[in-house]
């Protein structure tokens, strides 16, 4: 039986306390709803008013190349300060590609900040305001310590739709959601409070004021599920984005599948362990002689379990963090035989490939990346790939598409960006003799030739 500290007794109280406020609400005991009415909201506005100074209104400038040529947009998002000298925690996707970012503060004062790092894999980033010297202190939230639990009242902050500021109250529904493609490194806490277009980036608070999580994802026509990351995973990452710019995530291509896996239905007969379910291309894990089906027990001497799909973020995230180089034994089970397999860790590397757009072609590239184009990567580990056609362009008009992987341009073969570049020049500056250019293309595997006919 678990142990009930008076940590839990406290937070188990305040939740009953809570709960019981709203239900004599709704009872209509119209003797004690003034009083009742009373403490529930001045519990809610004593933790909104301790947040709100520190919520920031983001303004961004992305670079965008989806259609095929380099063009820009705004969006907008939300942050949080988390330091008296203006540092900012959001989410990655809020300025993925940014050029500029502007924030408003509270108090009506807007800054130019600065990006300090990111992480798509957590959909995290930091941020640092511009501040003018000598600028006094900002207010700033801090970050819970606690785990949260189901039932516990949380508010969600943050500028939905573009509006400045905004709050709102619901329950943690799940405080351990497994979110299949989102959840590698992290679980996250649903709720119902309501997390809006624009909310993204913004502190989710308990009754305290402090900040639980970071609100990042809603989903309307489920019936507003709300999604966030929690603190403890934030915490984790704020530290190496200081310190990298990245998280520096360790990679070893290991896939697990837990003991207890209810949607393929299948159950393992072990009490302890992790069934590898694959490695992948290249990887250190295929390398050091990992076999599908081997059971993992232990890591560098530690046990380890994943009895469900819950447990398997915790694994990734302590396989991540690993330091590279660094010799990591894995203890598992073959055939009924304990083996010891040591492995290095190599680097995650960047998620996603740089970009550049090829104007007077009407296209835009990507590098590929095994992580982000798993697909491509399978044809070609070095290389470029389409990333956008402009509609109406040489391109367009030649049938070059979307993810086609890039040979060659004018017989000249391409494996960068680098030299995609290099060679899309030469071809610019020779287009007032010869206005045909040859483009080779790999598509699901096979090459083809397609003249560009440059635009007079």
């Amino acid at each position: 039986m678990k142990n009930i500290t008076m940590s839990d007794r406290f937070l188990s109280c305040r939740t009953l306390i809570l709960w019981s406020v709203v239900l004599l609400l709704l009872c209509g005991c119209s003797s004690n709803n003034a009083i009742y009415e009373t403490m529930f909201q001045n519990t809610v506005q004593k933790a909104g008013k301790q947040v709100f100074p520190s919520l920031v209104y983001i303004k961004v400038v992305q670079e965008n190349l989806d259609s095929g040529r380099q063009s820009s947009a705004s969006s907008s998002g939300s942050g949080v300060i988390i330091s008296a000298d203006g540092e900012i925690v959001t989410n990655y996707h809020v300025i993925d590609k940014a050029v500029s970012i502007r924030c408003l503060l509270n108090d009506g004062r807007a800054f130019d900040a600065e990006l300090i790092g990111s992480d798509k894999d957590t959909d995290l980033a930091l941020l640092k305001l511009k501040l003018p010297e000598n600028t006094p202190d900002l207010p700033y939230a801090e970050f819970t310590d606690r785990k949260i639990t189901e039932g516990e009242f949380v508010m969600a902050m943050g500028a939905p739709w573009g509006l400045s500021r905004s709050i709102s109250i619901g329950i943690i529904s799940c405080a351990d959601r497994y979110l299949p493609g989102r959840s590698e490194y992290s679980l996250w806490y649903q709720s119902d409070a309501a997390i809006s277009p624009g909310n993204s980036g913004g502190p989710m608070i308990d009754t305290d004021g402090k900040i639980v999580g970071i609100n990042t994802l809603g989903m309307f026509s489920a019936g507003a599920l709300a999604f966030t990351i929690p603190a403890d995973t934030v915490q984790v990452v704020l530290p190496r984005l200081r310190t990298y710019g990245k998280v520096n995530w360790a990679w070893f291509g290991l896939r697990f599948q837990p003991l207890k896996d209810f949607e393929r239905n299948i159950y393992l007969p072990y009490k302890q362990g992790v069934l590898i379910a694959g490695t992948e291309s290249g990887s250190p894990a295929r390398k050091a002689g990992f076999e599908v089906n081997d059971l993992l027990l232990a890591i560098n001497g530690e046990a380890v379990t994943a009895e469900t799909a819950e447990d398997l973020s915790g694994l990734y995230r302590k396989l991540g963090l690993m330091k590279f180089g660094q010799q990591v034994v894995f203890t598992v089970l073959r055939e009924n035989k304990t083996l010891e397999i040591s492995c290095n860790a190599a680097e995650k590397g960047k998620v996603e490939g740089e970009e550049v757009a090829c104007e007077k072609l009407g296209f835009t590239a990507k590098a590929i990346n095994r992580f982000d184009n798993p697909n491509l990567y399978f044809y070609r580990a070095k290389g470029v790939f389409v990333f956008g056609v402009k509609p109406r362009s040489p391109a367009h008009r030649a049938g070059v598409m979307k993810n086609d992987i890039i040979v060659a341009l004018n017989n000249r073969n391409i494996t960068s960006l680098e030299e995609l570049l290099a060679s899309y020049m030469q071809a610019e500056q020779s287009a007032e003799r010869n206005r045909r250019s040859v483009i080779k293309v790999m598509r699901n595997g096979t090459v083809i030739q397609l003249p560009l006919y440059w635009m007079e």
